[in-house]
């Protein structure tokens, strides 16, 4: 028996409303770009829309006019997504709030979980959307998702309850140093002011 490994994510598809609310949503709040339109092919009365969501990778959504809003906040059975994270840079992040404000689009506020700051607001149809923001920057040639494997090492071998900022630079460090060499036999912290 061998594992099917993945190598990232495809496309996210979600079952939508009407077209133009899809379109306004997720091109006109989230400036995803629409990318693509044909009919669902396993169900004619359904349009299949495409969106960028800013990486290449792709958001769809199966329209049908004769949708509307059915919840609240999308169920959280067992089974169902309870979210939906999308990646924004610090300084449209910093823009969230007013943005979400000028459209009266009600939200959580800023959430400082760490690793990152985030900001939930529902869509029209009621499901939860995230904006996250990263709080670090990895190393060049490694990953978001590497620096947190290392933070998580540092963070449960300090036996502190969740990752922050201390484990996150320190987590950098560690793979600087293991990725890049030095002429130095010692690379330990110095200070070379108190001589």
């Amino acid at each position: 028996m061998k594992k099917i490994q993945t190598l990232g994510v495809h496309h996210i598809t979600l079952t939508g409303a009407d077209r133009q609310t899809t379109i306004d949503f997720w091109e006109g709040v989230l400036g995803m770009p629409f990318i693509f339109d044909q009919p669902n092919l396993d169900d004619p009365d359904e349009g299949h829309l495409y969106f960028d969501p800013g990486d290449g990778r792709l958001i769809t959504v199966f329209t049908n006019e004769k949708r509307g809003r059915v919840h609240d906040r999308t169920p959280m059975d067992p089974g169902c997504v309870h979210h939906l994270a999308l990646e924004v840079d610090q300084a449209t992040h910093e823009q969230v709030l007013d943005r979400l404000a000028e459209r009266g689009i009600p939200n959580s506020g800023v959430k400082d979980r760490g690793f990152m700051h985030s900001i939930y607001f529902k869509d029209p149809l009621g499901f939860l959307i995230e904006l996250a923001c990263y709080t670090f920057i990895p190393p060049r040639g490694s990953s978001h998702a590497e620096v947190m494997m290392e933070a998580h090492k540092i963070r449960v071998q300090r036996g502190d309850k969740a990752i922050g900022r201390t484990h996150l630079a320190d987590a950098v460090l560690r793979i600087v140093q293991r990725g890049q060499a030095s002429l130095s036999e010692d690379r330990g912290a110095r200070n070379p002011y108190d001589r």
